[in-house]
């Protein structure tokens, strides 16, 4: 699968449609929806078009999806995201304890069960331009994330295996 698309769904800010190929997905949106203006901490889904970098998986608690992305295992208490503007580690994965302020990547929520990295400010990098922009695993509902795009583990399931390094999303407004 080489384009994903997201919409927002009508009248509501913070949910939306992700098209995939012959799939059309719920998927939760930023707290503050989307924004061509994306800002560290603003709490919206950048509008844009990312590549999808490589997935990340949290072992025993969803099984490891089948994908042609690159995959790393998620270690509790080792790994993390850095999510200090000022560090030159910002928007980098990082080993925890870090002693600028970062993100753990094993989450008690399982929202990072599965999780695949966003070229959002990743390869280019600017300061205060917004970190951990990831494609991750929803709660049950889909409420609003800090930025992301979220689905149903069950979707991430079905969607994985269609997704590589070629493949791009884009946010429509």
């Amino acid at each position: 699968m080489r384009h994903l698309i997201v919409r927002r769904k009508p009248g509501e800010t913070c949910r939306g449609i992700l098209a995939a190929g012959p799939f059309r997905i719920p998927c939760a949106l930023g707290r503050s929806g989307t924004t061509i203006g994306k800002r560290e901490g603003d709490g919206a889904t950048p509008v844009a078009t990312m590549a999808l970098v490589e997935l990340w998986h949290r072992g025993g608690r969803m099984a490891r999806p089948k994908s042609r992305l690159a995959i790393r295992r998620i270690r509790p208490g080792v790994d993390g995201w850095c999510d200090a503007p000022d560090h030159p580690a910002y928007n980098r994965p990082v080993r925890l304890p870090f002693a600028a302020s970062a993100e753990t990547l094993a989450r008690e929520d399982r929202l990072y069960d599965v999780v695949i990295v966003l070229d959002y400010n990743y390869r280019r990098r600017a300061r205060g331009l917004g970190s951990a922009i990831f494609f991750h695993v929803a709660e049950p509902g889909h409420p609003p994330t800090a930025g992301c795009i979220a689905i149903a583990p069950a979707d991430m399931r079905k969607l994985a295996p269609f997704l590589s390094g070629r493949t791009t999303i884009t946010v429509k407004r």
